[in-house]
């Protein structure tokens, strides 16, 4: 007769004998191809829940059918040691931060072992420590060497009671998570990495067999765009001169421009403002710094700005096109503006609306007899009200 199966005396005994006899250890075998079988490493905020078990048990699975099919397989296990949680748990203990990730790691792998994993624990990875990220730190020279990485200011949530920088996610009802002090956004100095360099590689998906889901995920990833830089002198009482760049993907809309739009964080707002406008300006402004990105970019909001009184010409008609600011631009997307062509854009036209803002029609519908529009017309067709292109195809012109 078979006994009973007991885990807490079966299971114990033979984690046992498998760490003893390094049963999972890895080293290498020229006569096998090699499989690489990566999990993401837990982060080290107490203790292990059944989330980290719909990752790591499949996971596993892979790893060991992988083995059964002769690979020599390295399924490593490591743990994300690094970040503010870390910090902020420590003072929370009164402990000093390396004393709680470490003693977070030691519970963390014991409840690693317990189910029977095949990683090679001889080559456990922890990401605060020296020998671990001092290859982080090689990748990073490595990049800069190259031209890959790059200083610049850029606008981020800042809180002034913990002098930290904030994720978009650490910021709840524009307040600090910790100490719920008003988060504003702050200008600072941060490294880059040119990504976009590499835009035109990553959108080759040909031959590669992934889903189509994931094959959108990642061209929305990328982002990659193209369309024209347009630039527009300003033209304001102040004696400001220069000129703004805005990137457009819809060139053939230019002459419908009635209005632009600057993020309220852009450098050139203090300086056009005129002085009846600049109450108004700096309080949209103040009420912009509280709002974290993922807010202002919501599809859900409705567009809202406030005018600086100053204009800038359209070179392509001589029109003087009055400037805004509205929140849903961001400085640290394209060129800090955007150009409104409501007849042609669904939200540029619902500003127009909301504001009084001339709605000037530059692609024609079919059938269109010069009639104001009720909506906006985002389609191809016949360019209107645009001087010598005037009869052309929209996506000719």
């Amino acid at each position: 007769m078979v006994p009973d199966y007991n885990p807490l005396i079966i299971e114990p005994k033979w984690q046992k004998k498998w760490d003893e006899d390094k049963l999972y250890k890895v080293t290498e075998d020229p006569s096998k191809p090699e499989w690489y079988a990566l999990t993401m490493f837990p982060y080290t905020s107490g203790d292990l829940h059944i989330g980290h078990w719909y990752a790591m048990a499949p996971s596993d699975v892979h790893a060991r059918f992988k083995r059964m099919q002769g690979f020599n397989v390295l399924h490593p296990m490591g743990f994300d040691a690094f970040g503010l949680p870390a910090e902020n748990a420590a003072i929370k203990h009164g402990i000093h931060p390396h004393s709680w990730t470490m003693k977070n790691v030691e519970n963390m792998r014991r409840q690693l072992k317990s189910i029977g994993a095949i990683y090679d624990w001889d080559r456990e990875v922890i990401t605060c420590q020296p020998e671990y990220y001092k290859w982080t730190q090689w990748f990073f020279l490595k990049l800069y060497e190259a031209g890959l990485a790059y200083r610049a200011k850029a606008p981020v949530n800042w809180c002034p009671k913990c002098n930290v920088v904030l994720a978009n996610e650490q910021v709840v009802d524009g307040g600090c998570w910790r100490c719920e002090t008003p988060v504003i956004r702050r200008a600072l100095n941060q490294w880059f990495f040119r990504i976009t360099r590499y835009a035109d590689e990553l959108m080759q998906h040909d031959g590669l067999d992934w889903p189509e889901r994931i094959k959108t995920m990642q061209k929305n990833w990328v982002g990659r765009s193209e369309g024209a830089e347009i630039c527009f002198d300003v033209d304001c009482d102040k004696e400001t001169e220069g000129t703004i760049k805005v990137f457009t993907t819809r060139p053939d809309t230019v002459y419908g421009i009635t209005y632009v739009v600057l993020a309220p964080e852009h450098p050139l707002v203090e300086k056009i403002t005129t002085p009846d406008q600049a109450d108004q300006v700096a309080a949209y402004v103040e009420a912009t710094r509280k709002r974290t990105e993922i807010e202002r970019l919501s599809t859900e909001k409705e567009k809202d700005g406030v005018f600086t009184g100053a204009y800038v010409l359209n070179h392509v008609n001589g029109e003087r096109v009055p400037v805004w600011i509205g929140d849903y631009v961001l400085l640290s997307y394209g060129t800090g503006m955007v150009m409104g062509v409501p007849a042609h854009d669904y939200r540029d036209f619902a500003f127009a609306k909301k504001y009084g803002l001339p709605i000037k029609t530059v692609i024609a519908p079919p059938d269109w007899r010069g009639e104001e529009l009720t909506e906006a017309y985002v389609d191809e067709g016949v360019m209107v009200n645009s001087a010598s292109f005037n009869g052309m195809s929209s996506s000719e012109g």
